[in-house]
């Protein structure tokens, strides 16, 4: 028997229906504050990711799914979509349209080759915004107290979200002359990988899962302290923001995220439900002035965030929130008799066309085994056709909730149904 791959999995029917809940509401939240939907590709070229996520992240160093296609070309599944979003936006000169900024939204699977455990898969689907063309604080505030909503609306209450500045460049290359000042004494003692990121990236190293409880990591300077009075005034103006909206936050002055593109804004949303685990990031993002330049574009600052579906389904469990999925049918057509086939099949179709939800049997079933089907569909209503029916050009309408019947017309089974939900 061939299995699925480890770190995949299949989303099955019963389970499914919850994904297409929380997927409807987000595009639905994304709609309210004025975002569009982009869908970029699955693979992209290797470079981009090279180059937008940062050669010293964990995601391209080890975690990356990368292959040559038959043109030799290399070719990487899409680890996040932030590279993707930016590189469309680019290409397609986005930057040029009257509709400033660009407000877009997404919704789709990415792929790390990760140690895989309770909500962290190698294949995962990512719900997302990224918002491109303007350096207001209080855009980034939307964008947080979009991610925010969205949790809330499906009716998480244990939240907490984090924010802290990275800083501009200014800001960013005092940090980190101070970093490399405060670990070099400890270079030895740190893992190979952050030896190399206090080379190539010093504040990764305050990310690092390895070393995260070693003695130099708690007294290592934080960046706030090194924020230039610009760098200061945006962040201030970004809490004034959130205040604003009543949105409660804490400041972690060592939350930095795991890619090279963050400046300024950083946050994290988390679970606190008793249970969840170690990992209790539900979404993250922040700020990435310079991404769009890196990736030829013009000057364009941008924020976004991600959010991981399978860990909200998590959190929602952890919380005991039961998502309002209607699986159940409207109407079930039982059959009885050859004449009685090709009816109940039309009038199956119709009623679909009008807007209902509707099955029957195909398994040339007896009547008490068809009832039985229409309860384990959770059908609302019994249609029966049989011989008499046919020749009388009149259904059997039976409520299977309080078992009333009544014949009706078949020319008026629709509106019949339709009036009775």
């Amino acid at each position: 028997m061939i299995r699925l791959p480890r770190g995949t999995q299949d989303i099955l029917p019963g389970d499914s229906e919850k994904w297409q809940y929380v997927e409807a509401q987000f595009i639905d939240l994304c709609r309210r504050f004025n975002y569009q939907e982009i869908r970029t590709p699955i693979f992209e070229h290797t470079e981009l990711f090279q180059r937008g996520v940062g050669d010293t992240t964990d995601i391209v160093q080890k975690e990356m799914y990368t292959f040559n296609d038959r043109g030799d070309r290399s070719l990487t599944l899409r680890p996040e979509s932030t590279a993707s979003v930016v590189r469309a936006f680019v290409q397609n000169k986005l930057y040029g349209s009257a509709n400033q900024p660009q407000k877009l939204f997404y919704n789709g699977p990415m792929f790390r080759y990760e140690r895989p455990q309770q909500g962290r898969m190698r294949q995962f689907v990512q719900l997302g915004v990224e918002a491109l063309g303007s350096k207001d604080p209080a855009i980034d505030a939307e964008v947080i107290t979009l991610a925010m909503t969205f949790y809330q609306s499906l009716g998480l209450t244990s939240l907490k979200l984090v924010i802290n500045s990275l800083g501009d460049k200014e800001s960013r290359e005092h940090h980190r002359k101070a970093l490399v000042e405060h670990f070099n004494p400890h270079r030895e003692e740190l893992c190979a990988d952050c030896q190399m990121r206090l080379d190539q990236n010093p504040l990764r190293v305050l990310d690092c899962k390895k070393d995260h409880d070693h003695p130099a990591m708690k007294s290592a300077p934080k960046i706030l302290d090194y924020l230039t009075e610009e760098a200061k005034d945006y962040f201030d103006e970004l809490k004034q923001y959130l205040d604003a909206s009543h949105i409660k936050y804490d400041v972690d002055s060592n939350l930095v995220r795991g890619l090279d593109y963050y400046n300024h804004t950083a946050f994290e949303i988390m679970s606190d439900a008793p249970g969840f685990g170690a990992i209790t990031t539900l979404s993250g993002g922040g700020r990435y002035n310079g991404l769009v330049e890196d990736l030829d574009g013009p000057e364009t600052p941008g924020i976004g965030f991600a959010l991981s579906v399978e860990r909200l389904l998590m959190a929602l469990e952890k919380e005991g929130i039961t998502l309002p999925v209607n699986q159940g049918l409207d109407v079930y057509v039982v059959s009885l008799g050859e004449k009685a086939a090709i009816p109940a099949y039309r009038l199956t179709q119709e009623l679909r066309q009008n807007g209902l939800k509707v099955d029957k049997d195909y398994l040339n079933r007896k009547m008490k085994a068809q009832f039985k089907d229409a309860d384990r569909n959770q059908a609302q209503f019994v249609v029966i056709l049989g011989d008499e029916e046919v020749e009388n050009q009149q259904a059997t309408v039976k409520e299977m909730e309080t078992g009333a019947q009544e014949k009706v017309q078949f020319d008026k089974l629709v509106q019949y149904i339709q009036t009775k939900r």
